[in-house]
């Protein structure tokens, strides 16, 4: 399929997937997300790391098209909410780390794409924010669950209820981002971090995700159950043997995904 808003681009099993809309600022509308949609459906299996960013210097993802919202009743309101969140959700569910490398704006649905990758870094020009009840709306992208347990309840409930942007500082500080760089080394530091992440084995990555996503909202005797057993079938593969067998005997291990 031929992408109008999805820029790709696969280096060493590390993609790079750009968010094109440079005229609305990547606002988010059902096109974009029914692409970026068939994208995740899609992606191809040698991809170890996934890194999404806006096009431009000025914004990740602005927000939502509103001027698509604008004429929707309350049907279609929730149906555009949840085609928003299925797609988030298909991000969190990856069974590969996702990086956001946030450039900009990251306001509303910008925000909430943000929140659902498993690593948020930013430029020091970069703006996060929730606006909607200055709209007459709610997060409608899973922001309000993201949110909370990103930055807890309080800090969750001054930025929705506020509808203030935070400057890239301040997102550091409350822990919505975990680093910050100046514009013109984002992308590097970001493709730096992919390559780090990409070095290691790939089965142990999907297995860390998957534990530390089952586990958030378990007791706590039911998650360690449960990583006991994902650490349990690491021993499984090839890559524990070729790991274990390169560090015992001081050589490079390359690890095959098996």
């Amino acid at each position: 399929m031929e992408y109008t808003f999805l820029k790709t681009a696969l280096t060493d099993g590390i993609c790079t997937l750009t968010l094109s809309a440079p005229k609305s600022l990547n606002a988010l509308n059902s096109a974009l997300l029914n692409e970026l949609g068939h994208f995740l459906d899609n992606i191809d299996p040698n991809v170890r790391v996934l890194i999404i960013t806006g096009d431009g210097d000025k914004s990740f993802v602005a927000g939502a098209d509103i001027a698509e919202m604008s004429t929707l009743n309350e049907q279609q309101g929730y149906e555009f909410g949840k085609r928003g969140a299925d797609v988030f959700r298909k991000i969190e569910k990856l069974p590969i780390p996702v990086i956001a490398a946030v450039n900009g704006y990251a306001l509303g649905g910008g925000c909430e794409i943000a929140m659902a990758c498993d690593i948020r870094i930013c430029s020091a020009n970069a703006r996060f924010g929730q606006p909607e009840v200055g709209l007459g709306i709610i997060p409608g992208f899973s922001g309000t669950y993201r949110l909370t347990k990103l930055v807890g309840m309080g800090m969750a409930k001054q930025l929705i209820y506020s509808g203030k942007p935070i400057k890239s500082d301040e997102a550091l500080r409350i822990g919505l981002v975990n680093a910050v760089y100046e514009q013109e080394e984002l992308m590097s530091q970001a493709m730096k971090l992919a390559k780090t992440i990409s070095a290691n084995a790939p089965i142990a990555l999907k297995y860390a995700k998957e534990c530390i996503e089952a586990e958030y909202d378990l007791p706590a005797d039911e998650a360690i159950a449960y990583e006991n057993h994902m650490f349990g079938k690491c021993f499984a593969t090839e890559d524990q043997k070729n790991g274990m067998h390169a560090f015992l005997n001081k050589e490079e291990v390359k690890f095959e995904g098996r």
